[in-house]
């Protein structure tokens, strides 16, 4: 497959499910300006619908679940770092289907390309109907279903698929493997109604492709070789900016924003 070709050698015999995962991606994330300049912008735009979205929530705790490599807690430090398993500087471990917090305790939940490996995600839901504080909730960055998106998540991981599909409740063997990269368009597109009926005390807010798809491909994420130097960045953000109106038809990853009433 061209994904192996282009695999970054530095995990390329890392088991996905193992914590060792998790120290080589941050030690990319930390050598590559250019992933690392898209991952500030998304923690500032997921930071800014908080405020934007959540601000009647008031104070309550602040987490971000399937943390991984964050660099979150750089740019906002009262904020959580948790996962499912154990890292040097996470703050917590946490199952987001059974979230160790009292009712209505949680302002903000943030999942930033975490959504999708959850075995059971009306188990997440509910986790939020419980925990969130009225007015606060769960903001998901997530693989997008642009036709762009569909085609090349498909294709990228060994140990992911993007099936449109495919089950809501997954049948996942470890933390990274066997996800359905489309489950945000399951359950928030596919299955919207089965959401609104069961989940009335939440609602979408706001949903929106993220703009910078092309950097995100070009500097290779957290897996792959970077196929420009870091110079083109400006270049590149300038043709996403151009390219914005099509930002439906292009994007890679999309941002939901789900507001407890």
């Amino acid at each position: 497959m061209l994904s192996d070709l282009l695999m970054d050698p530095r995990i390329k015999d890392i088991d996905v499910d193992s914590e060792d995962r998790i120290i080589k991606h941050r030690e990319i994330l930390l050598s590559k300006k250019m992933i690392r300049d898209v991952f500030y912008e998304i923690y500032n735009e997921v930071l800014r619908l908080e405020r934007e979205y959540f601000s009647e929530a008031g104070e309550g705790v602040r987490l971000e679940i399937g943390a991984g490599s964050s660099l979150m807690k750089e740019i906002d430090p009262d904020i959580k770092l948790s996962d499912v398993v154990t890292q040097p500087g996470h703050d917590m471990i946490v199952d987001a289907q059974n979230m160790p917090f009292e009712p209505n305790e949680v302002k903000t939940v943030f999942g930033i390309h975490c959504f999708h490996h959850i075995p059971d995600p009306y188990k997440f839901l509910s986790e939020i109907v419980r925990t969130a504080k009225p007015g606060g909730g769960t903001i998901l960055v997530e693989p997008y279903y642009s036709p762009t998106s569909a085609v090349l998540f498909k294709h990228l991981f060994s140990n992911e698929d993007y099936d449109k599909n495919g089950p809501s409740r997954q049948d996942v063997s470890g933390p990274m493997s066997d996800a359905n990269q489309a489950l945000s368009y399951v359950v928030f597109k596919r299955e919207r109604a089965y959401f609104e009926e069961h989940f009335p005390e939440l609602e979408i807010v706001h949903e929106a492709p993220l703009r910078n798809y092309i950097r995100y491909l070009v500097s290779g994420g957290i897996n792959f070789r970077q196929l420009l130097p870091n110079f083109m960045s400006p270049v590149l953000r300038g043709t996403e900016f151009v390219l914005s109106p099509l930002a439906g038809l292009l994007a890679l990853h999309h941002v939901t924003v789900i507001r407890k009433r």
